[in-house]
């Protein structure tokens, strides 16, 4: 039997220097970060002014340990709560900025037992709280052809949906991530299962979707956090695929009480990307509360 060693929390923060500058820290100011993983993104909030507080949240009580673990030294400026962000009780006018932060963490995808990676053989669990009871186990185990080749179209955005969901009903039950991955690398065409991009990636995203019901969790965020900005004060939130950046980008457009300042998502560096590989697919997008 395979040994999986316990990883320590870790997630490198993507557009850090911009997150700062877009959130324009102020000495004494009062930041909701809504997705604090290890910590990256506050510290260096805490770090770009005087006196500045953070409440942090969390869904994943491993982030959440790591995250206080690393800001420590910051004492009561700090405050963290197990939440998802959709699920945390927002007050008007509480905050002089929020970040969210969409990307599954290095930890979530480099940690097998999690479940999130088909690099390594591990149950199909998926879930970023692990208080909940669904599990991509669940999913691919139970639910019929047809809602497993829609939730693959629609959230994986894969064309092959169809074929996929056969094979996978055919050979159920999965027990592990790579059993899986190996079903759905032998349903489709070779010239597909050998390209850039190994062919479960996009059911894998759809799954984790699903599972952690993303996209209704960030219509929420989006429509309950803005009213929690004082007014001048800004929220930003960086996305990694299509589905939710569209979300992002709409959501703030069509709040009547946001002023958007960015026409174009910010981008990461080529420099960043060359240390981080993972932040090529961030976009980052900023709104300001009017005043």
């Amino acid at each position: 039997m395979q040994v999986i060693e316990a990883q320590e929390f870790f997630h490198v923060p993507v557009l850090s220097q911009e997150v700062v500058a877009g959130l324009a820290v102020r000495p004494g100011g009062h930041y909701l970060d809504a997705t604090v993983g290890g910590g990256g993104h506050s510290r260096l909030i805490l770090e770009a002014a005087a006196d500045v507080r953070i409440t942090a949240l969390d869904q994943d009580e491993d982030a959440l340990t790591a995250a206080q673990k690393a800001l420590a030294e910051y004492g009561e400026r700090v405050t963290f709560i197990l939440s998802n962000f959709a699920a945390y009780e927002y007050t008007s006018t509480t905050f002089d900025g929020i970040l969210a932060d969409l990307g599954v963490s290095s930890y979530h995808l480099d940690s097998p037992e999690r479940g999130f990676s088909f690099r390594h053989a591990a149950s199909l669990d998926m879930r970023m709280d692990r208080r909940q009871p669904l599990t991509a186990g669940d999913v691919i185990n139970e639910w019929d052809e047809a809602e497993l080749a829609e939730i693959f179209f629609k959230y994986g955005e894969e064309r092959l949906s169809r074929r996929i969901a056969r094979r996978i009903v055919e050979r159920r039950p999965f027990h592990t991530t790579t059993e899986l991955a190996e079903a759905i690398a032998s349903s489709v065409p070779p010239k597909y299962r050998y390209g850039r991009i190994h062919p479960a990636t996009r059911v894998f995203q759809a799954l984790r979707i699903v599972v952690n019901d993303e996209l209704k969790s960030l219509e929420t965020f989006l429509d309950k956090a803005p009213n929690a900005l004082v007014p001048g004060g800004r929220i930003a939130i960086i996305s990694f695929h299509s589905l939710e950046d569209r979300l992002v980008k709409h959501g703030l457009r069509n709040l009547p009480l946001l002023k958007v300042l960015t026409k174009k998502p910010i981008i990461a560096s080529e420099a960043e990307i060359a240390q981080n590989a993972r932040s090529r697919s961030a976009k980052l997008r900023i709104a300001e509360k009017k005043e």
